[in-house]
Protein backbone atom coordinates (compact mmCIF):
# COMPACT_ATOMS: atom_id res chain seq x y z
CA UNK A 1 0.00 0.00 0.00
CA UNK A 2 1.24 3.35 -0.98
CA UNK A 3 2.42 5.61 2.11
CA UNK A 4 0.05 8.51 2.79
CA UNK A 5 1.17 11.48 1.32
CA UNK A 6 -0.67 13.58 4.01
CA UNK A 7 0.85 12.02 6.72
CA UNK A 8 1.63 14.78 9.83
CA UNK A 9 0.04 17.21 8.16
CA UNK A 10 -3.58 18.62 9.46
CA UNK A 11 -6.64 18.05 7.29
CA UNK A 12 -9.94 19.63 7.70
CA UNK A 13 -13.32 17.37 6.57
CA UNK A 14 -16.67 18.67 6.20
CA UNK A 15 -19.69 16.90 5.52
CA UNK A 16 -22.90 18.03 3.98
CA UNK A 17 -25.49 16.15 3.11
CA UNK A 18 -27.57 17.04 0.10
CA UNK A 19 -30.63 15.16 -0.58
CA UNK A 20 -29.62 11.66 -1.17
CA UNK A 21 -26.26 12.89 -1.75
CA UNK A 22 -23.50 13.88 0.74
CA UNK A 23 -20.76 16.71 -0.23
CA UNK A 24 -17.75 16.23 0.82
CA UNK A 25 -15.00 19.13 1.80
CA UNK A 26 -11.18 18.60 1.94
CA UNK A 27 -9.24 21.27 3.36
CA UNK A 28 -5.06 21.48 3.73
CA UNK A 29 -4.53 23.49 6.41
CA UNK A 30 -0.81 24.08 5.41
CA UNK A 31 -1.56 24.95 1.91
CA UNK A 32 -4.98 26.12 2.39
CA UNK A 33 -6.34 24.15 -0.89
CA UNK A 34 -9.87 22.41 -1.14
CA UNK A 35 -11.18 19.92 -3.15
CA UNK A 36 -15.10 18.80 -3.18
CA UNK A 37 -16.27 15.22 -3.68
CA UNK A 38 -19.82 14.20 -3.74
CA UNK A 39 -20.82 10.70 -3.61
CA UNK A 40 -24.42 8.42 -2.43
CA UNK A 41 -25.08 9.15 1.45
CA UNK A 42 -25.12 5.19 1.39
CA UNK A 43 -21.32 4.62 0.33
CA UNK A 44 -20.57 5.85 4.20
CA UNK A 45 -18.44 8.00 5.65
CA UNK A 46 -15.28 5.75 5.77
CA UNK A 47 -15.44 5.84 2.03
CA UNK A 48 -16.33 9.01 1.17
CA UNK A 49 -13.49 10.84 3.55
CA UNK A 50 -11.09 8.51 2.33
CA UNK A 51 -11.88 9.61 -1.50
CA UNK A 52 -12.03 13.29 -0.64
CA UNK A 53 -8.57 12.60 1.09
CA UNK A 54 -6.93 11.02 -2.18
CA UNK A 55 -7.96 13.82 -4.22
CA UNK A 56 -6.87 15.97 -2.15
CA UNK A 57 -3.52 14.15 -2.37
CA UNK A 58 -4.12 14.58 -6.29
CA UNK A 59 -4.20 18.21 -6.26
CA UNK A 60 -1.28 18.96 -4.07
CA UNK A 61 0.70 16.39 -6.06
CA UNK A 62 0.22 18.02 -9.58
CA UNK A 63 0.60 21.76 -8.15
CA UNK A 64 3.99 20.40 -6.39
CA UNK A 65 2.59 21.15 -3.30
CA UNK A 66 3.74 17.77 -1.56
Amino acid sequence: MPEDLLSGREVIIEFSPIGHLVRVSAMDTKTLTEVTISGPASAGEAMLRRNAVKRLEYVLKKKGLI
